[in-house]
């Protein structure tokens, strides 16, 4: 079996190699992103992994049928950078990855704090000698109401990881989780907008999802509220997050994924040039913290990524599904 990874970074090399030691698979390593240009390279191989910067779209997958690919990957819980219509209509089988939702949940949390106790503005003053506390008076979770949506194997840690603050928790999701249930208040988004001072994304990105959180939403909350996105970033338009921190009706952000981000986050621009003038305009808000999707980022986690990525192949090859596959 010979597998075709694109967009293979440094620290996933090792598990990679692991997998180059297995009778009968051959890994073939790119760090480029997917696309139509390189995709000649897969020539020969029956899998095609990959990570989310590129897009999927019917175009690339039909050329790799055509190449002889078979079987997909994406080495990330999301998805929807990969069209699973058009590859269920041309036949080839796709997987995702899991990995424990601890990392993400954990630094849910921490974005949520730093937002309370004015990190980001804390940390500027400290780098020149400024240690002065004017305007970093915090709040503290114990005396606010935390909003989680969705309620999958990571909003449901979150709601773990915030049940110790003392904190009230309410819930939103379209199908409701015992395990949850047993944690939060579940309620409708009207009351989950109106009554939280934090209010924490964790969605997938669908249709339904897509700017779920835009400007009729956001004038639904209470003034100052906190934003959490550590999921995906075109579930809140961008648009409407920089005209709330304009007004204040936002009372700051914590952001690990903002739309547009494709193309920015994951490399280093310190010489360039970029024009994507939203996204690095709500960066330089005093109250908005956004670091590069990098709460899935630890070593458990990487890991796990890479296993699915390259088992989730060889188990569709062999048994013909496998326990991360996606199906439209």
């Amino acid at each position: 079996m010979r597998i075709c990874a694109y967009e293979v970074r440094e620290d996933e090399k090792r598990d990679f190699a692991y997998f180059n030691t297995l009778p009968g698979v051959e890994l073939i390593l790119h760090s480029e992103v997917p696309t139509l240009e390189n995709a000649d390279w897969a020539e020969g191989c029956e899998g095609v992994t990959t990570l989310g910067q590129g897009s999927l779209n019917p175009e690339l997958l039909d050329r790799y049928k055509a190449l002889g690919v078979k079987f997909i990957s994406t080495r990330t819980i999301g998805y929807n950078h990969i069209d699973l219509e058009h590859a269920g209509k041309i036949g080839l089988k796709v997987c995702n990855a899991l990995y424990a939702p601890n990392g993400v949940a954990d630094f849910t949390v921490m974005m949520m704090l730093m937002c309370l106790r004015h990190y980001k503005q804390a940390l500027w003053r400290g780098q020149v000698n400024d240690f002065s506390l004017h305007g970093l008076q915090g709040r503290e979770m114990k005396d606010l109401t935390v909003g989680i949506m969705g309620t999958g194997r990571i909003g449901c840690q979150v709601l773990k990881n915030l049940s110790g603050f003392g904190c009230r928790l309410l819930a939103y999701d379209v199908r409701e989780n015992p395990e949850a249930r047993e944690l939060a208040e579940y309620t409708d988004l009207e009351t989950l907008y109106r009554t939280c001072d934090i209010i924490s994304l964790h969605m997938p990105l669908l249709p339904s999802t897509w700017h779920i959180i835009d400007k009729e939403s956001i004038a639904k909350m209470k003034d100052g509220v906190i934003l959490i996105n550590c999921a995906r970033g075109e579930l809140v338009d961008i648009e409407a997050l920089v005209e709330g921190v304009e007004s204040e009706k936002i009372g700051a952000l914590g952001m690990d994924t903002v739309e547009g981000d494709e193309g920015i986050i994951h490399e280093d621009h310190r010489v360039d040039i970029l024009s994507n003038r939203n996204w690095f305009y709500l960066h330089q808000f005093r109250n908005v913290i956004m670091t590069q999707h990098m709460a899935f980022y630890t070593d458990a986690a990487v890991s796990s990524m890479v296993r699915c990525g390259v088992q989730g192949i060889l188990d569709m090859a062999s048994k013909g599904t496998c326990e991360t596959e996606l199906t439209r």
